[in-house]
């Protein structure tokens, strides 16, 4: 097993540091299937016995209950765990598949900036978020409204960071200069690099560090889903774009060759492909942290092993390559994410 002093601390933005590779707490709500809480609850406690510290939910997966879980981790590790969590989303995140989100679901008004962070630490049990999000921009309100909201948390000693999800570099640009910000969080892996165009190279230069969610592509990097009938009824991946009949099969040559280029590294798909992220944010500059979820305990050990993958100049060629000729969009509605507004 790998101790908790074995895992690297990397900074991201505005001096906070966090473990070299963090958790994705979604994958413990039912959007990819049922889920058992007290698996649940024992998969975040090997995180922080191995060191992944660096714990990512929202007030929205789950509607509340996800943070609620949470909760009882804290209850008697919370020095340990570097907490962060969400706000701005209105409506069931699985719908996020279906294209049914559009801007009137995400709310960033002061007020409810205000509201939404007491009601996640009355969730959590706890007096303070680490990193606080936006989980998505409201159009109606300008997002120097929002981040202004969020920076008199950091003053009222409710939240220590700021972070923002799916933001373009023009509203990171504008969030910056009414207060530092700590990390955007945004989708980005092998088979989902449109924020290398834009947002990372901002965030490189503003000194904002990434977090990628999905760094695994929802789990079809790691060659466990080879058809729909892999995917549960309840799982909303069966609606998005790239797991729909024809992409899918087209997706699955991309997947080939992520296994190709572990079989020769000896490690798993899923390590190859969370090691090809972490060189492709040192060749862009940025200070990155992925967030993969799991509900197993023995993946997140297997992904912390992704830090200990050696990748070749010929096999980082190889998997850009692939990379390349990924089939379909990440989500049905891009106006959603940042791809959508650059």
């Amino acid at each position: 097993m790998t101790s908790a002093n074995s895992v690297p601390a990397v900074k991201l933005g505005d001096e906070l540091s966090v473990s070299g590779i963090g958790f994705g707490a979604m994958a413990l709500t039912p959007v990819y299937g049922e889920v058992d809480d007290t698996e649940s609850l024992a998969t975040l406690h090997f995180c922080v016995d191995l060191g992944v510290t660096f714990i990512d939910t929202a007030n929205v997966y789950g509607g509340g209950a996800n943070e609620k879980l949470i909760a009882k981790l804290l209850a008697d590790r919370r020095d340990e765990v570097t907490l962060a969590t969400k706000f701005g989303i209105v409506g069931n995140p699985a719908d996020r598949a279906t294209g049914k989100l559009n801007q009137l679901n995400a709310r960033g008004d002061a007020a409810y900036v205000r509201q939404s962070i007491d009601e996640s630490l009355h969730r959590l049990q706890t007096d303070v978020v680490d990193l606080y999000y936006m989980h998505r921009r409201d159009h109606d309100v300008p997002i120097e409204e929002t981040v202004g909201a969020m920076a008199e948390l950091v003053t009222a000693g409710k939240v220590r960071h700021l972070g923002l999800s799916e933001v373009t570099a023009d509203e990171l640009r504008a969030a910056v200069a009414v207060h530092p910000i700590a990390a955007v969080q945004s989708e980005w892996s092998i088979w989902s690099r449109d924020v290398e165009q834009n947002v990372v190279p901002a965030a490189a230069e503003l000194g904002v560090g990434f977090v990628p969610y999905s760094p695994l592509g929802r789990g079809f990097l790691t060659g466990t889903i080879r058809s729909a009938d892999d995917l549960s009824s309840t799982d909303f991946r069966r609606n998005m774009p790239r797991y729909a009949e024809g992409a899918l099969d087209a997706n699955l040559a991309v997947v080939e060759v992520v296994k190709s280029i572990a079989d020769q590294q000896g490690a798993t798909a899923a390590q190859v492909a969370l090691a090809w992220l972490r060189y492709r944010a040192d060749a862009l500059g940025v200070a990155s942290v992925p967030i993969p979820g799991t509900r197993r305990a023995e993946r997140v050990e297997e992904n912390l092993g992704s830090l200990s993958v050696n990748l070749t100049p010929a096999q980082l060629d190889t998997l850009d390559a692939a990379a390349g000729s990924v089939t379909g969009h990440r989500f049905a509605d891009l106006s959603w994410v940042s791809a959508g507004r650059e």
